[in-house]
């Protein structure tokens, strides 16, 4: 099979991190990767705030649960049932204690568009580096935050995506759950 369609089917969401740091040159190349994404007009509005001090994750972690918390108390039964076994078995149910949060952070007309492609192809490059990594809408719950906004140093005119957690897979990869076949018209 070809290397990159294979990387792209092995990708998967890691929810369990070794507690390892990730060497600067490996998350330097994720980044590297994730700023060649494509953007409208080659526009390149992204940016990106990168967490691995102990004490920052730490703090995003408990400024998060609580926020998570009320979040699901509104949720459906169904993503509740979902989110019932992974709740179960971690401490940090929002970054998953994961070593590395990249928060992904974009502007202009076409972000909306233009950032996703960057977190994907960030996420695909760690997988072939042999870092896990995970999106976690989650995540965004700390924005209301006056100092995470500031550390962030986040602007009004800007929004986050993402972030997105890295780190080593604690249980390897885990395997590929079914996908539904492609619905596809051809004309």
């Amino acid at each position: 099979m070809n290397p990159t369609i294979e990387m792209i089917l092995g990708r998967r969401a890691v929810r369990a991190y070794e507690a390892k740091p990730i060497p600067r040159d490996v998350m330097e190349e994720i980044i590297r990767a994730g700023n060649a994404a494509p953007s409208g007009c080659n526009a390149q509005a992204w940016r990106f705030v990168a967490v691995e001090d102990a004490e920052s994750r730490e703090r995003l972690a408990a400024l998060a649960l609580p926020r998570y918390k009320k979040w699901m108390a509104g949720a459906s039964d169904g993503l509740k049932e979902m989110r019932e076994e992974i709740d179960s078995v971690v401490k940090d149910p929002v970054y998953y204690s994961a070593p590395s949060i990249v928060f992904v952070i974009g502007s202009g007309m076409t972000a909306d568009l233009d950032s996703p492609m960057v977190c994907q192809n960030m996420m695909l490059a760690a997988r072939s580096l042999g870092v896990g990594s995970c999106w976690v809408y989650f995540g965004q719950l700390v924005l209301d935050d006056k100092d995470v906004r500031a550390a962030l140093e986040l602007r009004e005119d800007e929004k986050v995506y993402g972030p997105i957690l890295f780190g080593y897979p604690k249980d390897g990869f885990p395997d590929s759950p079914p996908k539904k076949e492609a619905t596809v018209k051809w004309i």
